[in-house]
């Protein structure tokens, strides 16, 4: 996936110290790739989201009717903020190694503190944070990142990609022959 200036600039930090506010910076291989800054950032948008969607009261989930373009059917009935939250665990159960999703179950999802979380997993301080920003670059690079319909940006998620999706397919018209018998009439405009 290319990662562009646009796309990354207003994510940045202004005062980050790797990519002086671009959102972008050299790899080894000298390729641009996104700071970690930005992929924190890009987890940060998508965990908020996710908050607001766990913590709304469940009459307000509405059911919306999504186009798609599909062989028998052109849209589809969903819940958009179930299958977020859905999508937003599976990704990071499938991204995550074992002690890293303990850590996010831990801190993220059941919201213990630091002190909670060091005691509880038997680790200090500096490597809680250091586990904590591993797991926040892992995520908001693979939330941006899945194919074939990335979790960031949010409102390319929830309303639909910004591609075009397929037409609606048409049935053909079926065009009668004219009838030339001896009752046909004239066209119009024309005397015979």
């Amino acid at each position: 996936m290319d990662w562009t200036r646009s796309e990354t600039l207003a994510l940045a930090m202004h005062r980050c110290v790797q990519c002086h506010g671009s959102g972008l910076r050299l790899a080894k291989k000298g390729l641009l790739t996104p700071c970690n800054c930005v992929l924190r950032s890009i987890f940060r948008i998508c965990f908020n989201r996710f908050e607001k969607c766990v913590t709304q009261e469940r009459h307000l989930s509405r059911v919306s009717l999504e186009p798609h373009a599909g062989r028998c059917r052109s849209e589809s009935w969903g819940r958009k903020d179930e299958e977020y939250i859905a999508d937003f665990c599976i990704i990071a159960r499938r991204t995550l190694d074992e002690e890293e999703h303990r850590l996010f179950r831990f801190h993220f999802l059941l919201g213990a503190d630091w002190k909670l979380c060091t005691r509880k997993l038997q680790m200090d301080r500096g490597n809680f944070f250091h586990a904590v920003y591993r797991i926040e670059h892992k995520l908001g690079r693979a939330l941006r990142e899945v194919e074939p319909y990335a979790l960031f940006p949010l409102d390319e998620y929830y309303n639909g990609p910004s591609r075009s999706v397929a037409p609606p397919r048409v049935r053909p018209i079926l065009v009668m022959p004219l009838w030339s018998g001896p009752l046909a009439f004239p066209p119009i405009g024309r005397t015979a």
